[in-house]
């Protein structure tokens, strides 16, 4: 029996391509760095940004350092686009989203997010509305671990008080959660509502034919139905 559905967040609660969108290829536009370069130094560090290592100012100074390229004025600037891109995404969540988690509490049913974050994303994660539906969040910034690492399942599982066969994990399908939560004994669900507006080279996962599918958020509760 589900007792509790976890979802991801980007591409599953909410949307990056939402209004304004700020990329890699963006930033090292502004900063006047090869693109090539420019990601190859941004993505070393991914792990360490996602876990609490470095901010997203501090993981822009290291990388703009190591180009040759640092000012405080350019970390600034690539900075605040970052955050005018996620006030676009986090202004503009579906109302969709918020039926579905008002659905979910109607019913009992306790809900959590594992979600691998940079520090401005986790900020804004923890000033949304979202905040006021999910029971627990497990944000690789403040955890210091990331998906698909299995401990951030069973750490989530355990805070919601439940066991990992009882929780639906409802997720894109991106950084391998789904096989990850598969595997820490979850039921996985790809959500595809937002697959139409991602784009190469952004787009997080394909669609996965090992899983069940949810098109629309209303599917998530009458999956959870037919599971009964």
């Amino acid at each position: 029996m589900i007792k509790a559905v976890i979802f991801d967040m980007f591409e599953t609660l909410v949307t990056l391509f939402e209004g304004r969108t700020y990329w890699g290829e963006n930033i090292a536009e502004d900063v006047g760095a090869d693109p090539a370069e420019f990601r190859k130094e941004w993505h070393a560090i991914e792990k360490d940004r996602s876990t609490g290592i470095y901010s997203i100012e501090e993981g822009l100074e290291v990388v703009l350092k190591k180009l040759g390229l640092y000012s405080s004025g350019l970390v600034e600037l690539a900075a605040f686009k970052r955050r005018a891109a996620l006030s676009d995404t986090f202004s503009n969540i579906p109302e969709e989203t918020f039926g579905l988690l008002e659905e979910l509490k109607n019913r009992g049913l306790k809900v959590g997010i594992i979600t691998n974050t940079f520090s401005d994303e986790r900020d804004f994660i923890r000033q949304s509305r979202l905040m006021n539906y999910i029971d627990v969040a497990m944000i690789s910034y403040e955890q210091g671990i990331c998906k698909p690492e299995i401990e951030l399942y069973m750490r989530s599982a355990a805070s919601l008080g439940v066991s990992p066969d009882e929780c639906l994990f409802v997720g894109d399908g991106g950084s391998r959660e789904l096989y990850a939560a598969r595997e820490a004994g979850m039921h996985p669900l790809q959500c595809t509502w937002f697959h139409e507006r991602a784009y190469e080279p952004h787009i997080p996962c394909p669609l996965l034919d090992e899983f069940d599918h949810a098109d629309t958020q209303k599917e998530v509760t009458e999956y959870i139905d037919e599971m009964i």
